[in-house]
C-alpha cells in the first residue's frame, strides 16, 4: 500500500465523494420501501454528511429472498471453489484501488483517525479478505474409517442465507471477519450494519459487485437495530446470524432465534478486560507501551480494550508514570489529520455515556490522574484520554465496559489476588499478562477465563489464531483462522454402501 495521504489531501477527498446512501440489494442500491432515511452525523463536527435508506422488515424481506434465490440458484454457493476465490481476489484488488476514499468515508462517518484506518483498519481487513479467499479450495472435507463395505464421506455445505450484523467501532473489518469466510464458503449474505456507520460497508458491497459477486449475493440492509436488525433476526429464511456488539443487543438474537426457526447464532460481545502487571514484568518502559495503547487505540471504543490495570502494588507508581508519559504522544483531535492519534467519539449517545462513566468515577472515590474532562472542538464529540487510580473493583468504572479512553488503575498484593480480581467480571474476551517468569506466565494464561490472552504483548493474535470469549462475551463460535469456516458451514455425513450384494448371497 501506498503512504498516508496529508490532511489537505484527505480533506479535500472528503468534499469531492460521493456518499452512499441507498441500501444495496440484488446488486444495485436503492431507497427504502418506505422511502423513509434517517440522518449520519460527522462525529467530528457535529454536522450532517447525508441521508441513508432507513430499511424496515419489507426491505429485509427483499434483501433476503435476493439471497436465497442467488443461493438456491447456485451461481455462488454450486460455483468451483477456486473461481470463488479469483472473485474474492479480484474484489481485494478494488477494494486497495479505492482505499483512500474508503477510508476517508470510515473516517468521517466513525470519528476515527485516519492514520490508523490507512495502516491498520484497510491493511487487516484485505489481509482477512485475501486469507479467507485462498481457503475456499485448500480445506478438504473427510472420509471416515469404515470398512471395506461402506465410503463414509463427511462433507462441509454452506449454511445458506446469513445475516451479518455489525458494529460501529470497526465497520470494514467487522464486515471482513465475517464475509471473508462466509462467502469463501458459498453463502450469500445480508449484512446490517451499524446505522452510525453504513457508508463504508455500501462502497465495499458495490465493489464486491463490480468484482463480479453476483446479483444478491451480498446485499445490505441500512437502518436502526429495532427496524432492520430485528426482522433480520427473526426472518425464518435466515440461517445463521454472526453479530458482533454489545452483549445486551446479543441476547436479543439468542431470543430471536429462539422465537422464529432456531438458525444458529454466533456471537462477539463485549468486554472488561484486564492487563496483569507483575511484580517481575520485564521492562516497564515496554509494559507502559502496550497498555498504554491497549485501552486508548481507537478512543478505547473497542471490546479487546485493557480497560483495567490490574499491577502489583510495588512497581504501580513506576509503571502509572510511564504511562503518563506516554500518553503525552496520544494527540487528539482532526481525525482526518495523520498526525492524531485520537479522534472523535463516534455519537453524542456514546459521548454522553463515556462522560457520565467519568463523573461516576469520581463520585465513587477513583483518583482521576489525568484528563476526566470533555474537549470543545468545533462542534464535535471529544474526550481526553482518562486515567483512574485508587480504583476498587466495585466500582463501576471497574466492572462495566465504558468503551471509551478510561483506564481504571487497581492495585494488588500478589498473584493469586490478582487472577482474582481479573476474573471477578460477566466478561471474557480478552486478557495480558506481564511477567519474566514463563512458569507463572503458562499459569496465569491458563487460570485466566478470557478467549484470548497475551503474554507480555497487547494484541487479538492475527488471522491464523480464532478470537471470541468466555462467558458473557461470546456465544457459538469464533472469528478468525480456520474455526470460522466452520460457523458457515453444515456438516454431512454421506454413508455409501459398497458391499457386493450379490458375492454375499451367492447369486451370479
Amino acid at each position: 500500500m501506498s503512504s498516508v495521504l496529508t490532511r489537505d489531501e484527505y480533506t479535500a477527498l472528503a468534499r469531492s465523494i460521493a456518499l452512499p446512501s441507498g441500501a444495496f440489494i440484488d446488486g444495485r442500491a436503492r431507497a427504502a420501501a418506505s422511502a423513509e432515511t434517517f440522518e449520519t452525523i460527522n462525529p467530528a463536527t457535529g454536522e450532517l454528511l447525508t441521508t441513508i435508506a432507513a430499511c424496515g422488515a419489507a426491505d429485509v424481506d427483499l434483501a433476503v429472498l435476493k439471497s436465497r434465490e442467488a443461493f438456491d440458484s447456485g451461481c455462488w454457493s454450486k460455483r468451483h471453489p477456486t473461481e470463488r476465490k479469483k472473485t474474492l481476489i479480484k474484489w481485494c484488488k478494488l477494494i486497495r484501488r479505492h482505499r483512500h476514499e474508503l477510508a476517508v468515508l470510515e473516517s468521517i462517518e466513525s470519528g476515527k483517525p485516519i492514520q490508523e484506518i490507512e495502516t491498520l483498519d484497510l491493511p487487516e481487513t484485505l489481509h482477512c479478505l485475501e486469507w479467507h479467499a485462498e481457503t475456499a479450495d485448500k480445506i478438504y472435507d473427510q472420509v471416515a474409517p469404515t470398512g471395506d463395505d461402506a465410503v463414509a464421506m463427511i462433507v462441509r455445505e454452506p449454511i445458506g442465507v446469513v445475516a451479518c450484523v455489525l458494529p460501529w467501532n470497526f465497520p470494514m473489518l467487522m464486515l471482513a471477519w465475517k464475509a471473508g469466510p462466509a462467502l469463501a464458503a458459498g453463502n450469500s449474505l445480508v449484512v446490517k450494519p451499524a446505522e452510525q456507520t453504513s457508508m463504508a460497508t455500501l462502497r465495499l458491497a458495490e465493489l464486491a459487485h463490480e468484482a463480479g459477486l453476483p446479483a444478491g449475493v451480498l446485499n445490505v440492509v441500512t437502518g436502526l437495530g429495532e427496524d432492520a436488525g430485528a426482522p433480520l433476526g427473526l426472518h425464518h429464511d435466515v440461517d445463521m446470524v454472526s453479530f458482533t456488539g454489545s452483549t445486551e443487543v446479543g441476547r436479543k438474537f439468542l431470543e430471536y432465534s429462539a422465537r422464529s426457526n432456531l438458525k444458529k447464532v454466533v456471537l462477539e460481545c463485549g468486554g472488561k478486560n484486564p492487563c496483569v502487571v507483575l511484580d517481575d514484568a520485564d521492562n516497564l518502559d515496554v509494559v507502559a507501551e502496550h497498555a498504554t495503547t491497549a485501552v486508548f487505540w481507537n478512543m478505547g471504543e473497542n471490546c479487546s480494550s485493557n480497560s483495567r490495570l490490574i499491577v502489583h502494588r510495588d512497581i504501580k507508581d513506576a509503571l502509572l508514570q510511564r504511562i503518563l508519559h506516554r500518553v503525552r504522544d496520544w494527540r487528539t483531535g482532526d481525525p482526518l489529520d495523520p498526525a492524531n492519534r485520537l479522534g472523535a467519539i463516534v455519537s453524542k449517545e456514546q459521548y454522553d455515556s463515556i462522560v457520565r462513566y467519568i463523573e461516576l468515577g469520581k463520585q465513587q472515590g477513583a483518583k482521576p490522574i489525568l484528563g476526566g474532562n470533555p474537549i470543545a472542538a468545533d462542534g464535535g464529540w471529544f474526550v481526553e484520554p482518562t486515567i483512574f487510580d485508587d480504583v476498587t473493583p466495585d466500582m463501576a468504572i471497574a466492572r462495566e465496559e465504558i468503551f471509551g479512553p478510561v483506564l481504571s488503575v487497581i492495585a494488588v498484593a500478589n498473584e493469586a489476588e490478582a487472577v482474582r480480581v481479573a476474573n471477578d467480571t460477566c466478561y471474557g474476551l480478552a486478557a495480558s499478562v506481564f511477567t519474566s517468569n514463563v512458569k507463572r506466565a503458562h499459569r496465569i494464561a491458563r487460570a485466566l477465563r478470557a478467549g484470548t490472552v497475551t503474554v507480555n504483548c497487547y494484541g487479538e493474535g492475527d488471522i491464523t489464531t480464532p478470537f471470541g470469549g468466555f462467558k458473557q462475551s461470546g456465544f457459538g463460535g469464533r472469528d478468525n483462522a480456520i474455526h470460522a469456516h466452520d460457523q458457515y458451514t453444515e456438516l454431512k455425513t454421506i454413508w455409501i454402501d459398497v458391499s457386493d450384494s450379490d458375492l454375499e448371497s451367492g447369486l451370479d
